[in-house]
């Protein structure tokens, strides 16, 4: 069958899109409104069966859903690789989709993995979740900052807890009337997002989709329900993987590598990775030895060769992505779905 390539460069308010035959021919080209509306009817217009991309960017995903249905296939271009590819002296957003519109009819699209909708809607509670935790945890600061200033003394492991503060802070005579509803609405916001990360982690707990896959992956000693519910809705799938090293990279947890002339220089952990994933895991490996005999002895191992505290965590860290991942494979593998 005779298909159309049609490269989409996507923005907020404006799709720009470029319509190739198989020969490279450019059948026609133009913008679009950003809107449901404006897709429904642009797709009518399209002179056959296509076959589509996009780049990856904030606004894609539900382009992407909502195309998808309408195409014979739809693909979202990897964002850096895109970069590099699109990369010119002369660049617009006409120039941008034919770009797409060429690699797609030649095959050469560096293809990036696409979230499933119920998988992507799971995921943005648990980022939110990890939002709440952050903001709860930069009130306890400033809780624990302004009592300070005040030359107020408290016991730092009792600060948070509700009692404890309410004594604290009821008669002082060292806290003034203006920093004491300073110290009151901080507390109440506390209060109000611990309450909302608990009811997050029940709805996310009790999801049927992940709810067997996260109790699968807490089968790992040292392994609770933020990060296997992290691993599962980050991931997605383990079949993305190609090998331990590309899940390992991902996850954030691999140096940045560069060659020249012979000479191989290796930087820091590179940023090129899932930061929501690498940051649960961190956590998890300061954790997990206390709890995991094996990757306790990993940690005390990178210790007696000389590596510093903080390069021996992220070594568990690794070990705790060849774990999450192979449980995730064998869990997949009992279902008969593929995740090699």
């Amino acid at each position: 069958m005779f298909f159309y390539f049609v490269g989409l460069d996507v923005h907020k308010q404006v799709i720009a899109y470029c319509v190739m035959d198989g020969a490279g021919n450019i059948i026609r080209e133009g913008k679009v409104p950003a809107t449901r509306e404006a897709l429904n009817a642009w797709v009518q217009t399209l002179p056959g069966p296509w076959h589509g991309a996009m780049e990856a960017t904030m606004f894609s995903h539900w382009i992407y859903q909502h195309l998808r249905p309408y195409a014979a296939e739809l693909k979202m271009g990897h964002p850096a690789q895109m970069k590099a590819i699109t990369a010119g002296k002369k660049k617009t957003d006409r120039l941008d989709a034919r770009t797409i519109a060429n690699l797609l009819r030649c095959n050469l699209l560096p293809e990036c993995f696409v979230m499933p909708p119920e998988l992507a809607a799971m995921r943005q509670q648990l980022r939110f979740r990890r939002t709440v935790v952050r903001q709860a945890t930069d009130f306890k600061n400033r809780i624990a900052g302004m009592l300070m200033g005040a030359g107020v003394e408290y016991e730092k492991k009792r600060l948070h807890g509700k009692k404890y503060f309410a004594t604290l802070t009821a008669h002082n005579e060292w806290i003034t009337k203006q920093t004491r509803p300073l110290l009151q609405f901080s507390r109440q916001q506390i209060e109000t997002m611990e309450k909302m990360d608990k009811q997050l982690m029940k709805m996310l707990e009790r999801q049927p989709q992940i709810a067997r896959r996260v109790e699968a992956l807490k089968t790992i000693q040292g392994v609770g329900p933020v990060t296997a519910l992290t691993w599962a809705l980050e991931v997605g799938t383990p079949a993305r993987f190609r090998s331990i090293d590309n899940a390992v990279s991902y996850c954030g947890l691999t140096s940045a590598h560069k060659e020249s002339a012979g000479r191989q220089i290796h930087g820091p952990i590179s940023k090129q990775r899932n930061a929501h994933l690498q940051s649960a895991l961190i956590e998890c490996a300061n954790l997990a030895p206390a709890h995991n005999e094996k990757l306790a002895q990993i940690h005390q191992k990178e210790l007696d060769r000389g590596a510093k505290a903080n390069c021996a965590t992220i070594e568990v860290a690794r070990r705790l992505v060849r774990y999450l991942l192979a449980v995730d494979r064998a869990y997949f593998a009992s279902l008969g779905q593929s995740a090699a």
